[in-house]
C-alpha cells in the first residue's frame, strides 16, 4: 500500500475509535457475508455442473460493494462489469433471483436468460452485468446523462476493471463526461490483473487513477481491502457530483481470491502474494473489528453466519425446483419494431 492510502487509512479511526456507527458495521459485515457464502456456494455447484456457461466470483472484493452502498441513495444507479453477482446482491437483488439466473430458470432475475454476466434489476436501477469488456463505461456515461437531462440529483456510478481501463470507450466516456459535467462516478475495481495479466504489463501507466488527469477529472486511489476506505471515497465523490460540478474517478485497489473465472488456475500469481491479500481479508478483519468495538458478541456472529447458511440453502432450493423457461419466451422481454421491413410473424 502507498503513502497516500496509508495516510487516508490512518485518518478512518480518531483516537482509536471507530468513526463509523455500530449500525453501519454490522450491515458492512451481513452483506460481505452474504457475498461470500453465495459465491462459495456459486463455485461449488460449478463443480458439480448444476450451473454452466461463465463465473466470475466476487470473492476478496466484498468491501467495495459494501462500502460503496452505505455511501449511495437509492436513486442512484450502478452499471458494471460481469464479475457483479456481489455488485447485484448488494443493490437488492435476492439471493434467490441470483442463483435461479445462475441455473438459468424462469424465476431467475433476469428470467433465466442472462446467466452469470448479465443481471438487471430496474426497481434498484441495477443496469447490469455487461460481458462485454468496457461496454459499460459509455452505457453508464449515458445513464448519466438521462439524471442531468432530467433534472434529477442521482448519480450513476460506473465500474470497471484494470483491464477495461486500457478500452478506447473509457476515454471517449471521460472526454463527453468532463465536458458536459456529467453526474457520473467512475469506478475502476483494480484487482491488479487483467485476466491472467498483470497492469504492469499492458500499460505505463500503473496508477490508474492518474488516466483521469487528462481529462482535468478529479481522481484518487483508494484501499479497497476495507469498507470504511470505500464509504468515505465514495461519499466525498457523490458530494462533489451533486454539486454539479461532474464526474469523479476512484480507482479501487482490490483483490480477488480465486482466478478469473472458473477455468483460471490462477498459476500466475504467487502463494506469497495470495496470502498477503488473504491477509487483508475484509470480512475477517470487519468481523474482529465488531468484536473488538463492541459492537456484537460471538453468538451474534455465529447465529448471522447459520442464518446466511440457510439463506443460501434456500436459495439453491429454490433454484432447483424453480422451472426452466419455455421455449417461446425467448421471444419475449424484447426491444422489436413490428413494422421493421424486415420482422416476419
Amino acid at each position: 500500500m502507498d503513502q497516500i492510502l496509508e495516510k487516508k487509512q490512518a485518518e478512518l479511526q480518531t483516537n482509536g475509535f471507530p468513526k463509523f456507527s455500530k449500525e453501519t458495521y454490522l450491515n458492512w459485515y451481513e452483506t460481505m457475508l452474504r457475498i461470500r457464502r453465495f459465491e462459495e456456494k456459486a463455485l461449488q455447484l460449478y463443480g458439480k455442473q448444476q450451473i454452466r456457461g461463465f463465473l466470475h466470483v466476487y470473492i476478496g472484493q466484498e468491501a467495495i460493494t459494501a462500502g460503496m452502498e452505505s455511501a449511495l441513495k437509492p436513486g442512484d444507479g450502478i452499471v458494471t462489469a460481469y464479475r457483479q453477482h456481489g455488485t447485484a446482491i448488494g443493490r437488492g437483488v435476492t439471493t434467490k433471483e441470483a442463483m435461479a439466473e445462475l441455473f438459468g430458470k424462469r424465476t431467475g432475475i433476469v428470467k433465466g436468460k442472462g446467466g452469470s454476466m448479465h443481471f438487471f434489476n430496474n426497481k434498484n436501477k441495477y443496469f447490469g452485468g455487461n460481458g462485454i469488456v468496457g461496454a459499460q463505461i459509455p452505457i453508464g456515461t449515458g445513464i448519466a446523462f438521462a439524471e442531468k437531462y432530467k433534472g434529477t440529483d442521482n448519480l450513476c456510478v460506473t465500474m470497471f476493471g484494470d483491464g477495461a481501463a486500457r478500452q478506447g470507450a473509457l476515454h471517449e466516456a471521460f472526454n463527453m463526461a468532463m465536458t458536459w459535467k456529467l453526474p457520473v462516478l467512475y469506478v475502476c475495481e483494480n484487482n491488479g490483473y487483467a485476466m491472467g495479466t498483470s497492469v504492469g504489463r499492458t500499460s505505463n501507466v500503473v496508477e490508474l487513477y492518474k488516466l483521469g488527469d487528462s481529462y482535468n477529472m478529479p481522481s484518487e486511489p483508494v484501499d479497497g481491502m476495507t469498507p470504511e476506505a470505500v464509504h468515505e471515497a465514495v461519499s466525498r465523490a457523490a458530494e462533489h457530483i451533486r454539486s454539479g460540478k461532474g464526474p469523479y474517478y476512484l480507482e479501487i485497489r482490490t483483490y480477488r481470491y480465486k482466478g478469473h473465472s472458473v477455468s483460471d488456475p490462477a498459476r500466475y500469481r504467487t502463494k506469497d502474494e495470495v496470502d498477503h491479500y488473504k491477509d487483508l481479508d475484509p470480512l475477517r478483519i470487519t468481523e474482529q473489528k465488531l468484536l473488538e468495538y463492541g459492537f456484537a458478541s460471538e453468538e451474534w456472529i455465529k447465529n448471522l453466519k447459520n442464518d446466511i447458511k440457510q439463506e443460501i440453502d434456500d436459495a439453491v432450493d429454490f433454484a432447483e425446483s424453480s422451472p426452466f423457461p419455455e421455449p417461446h419466451e425467448l421471444w419475449e422481454d424484447n426491444y422489436l419494431q413490428k413494422d421493421y421491413p424486415f420482422i416476419r410473424d
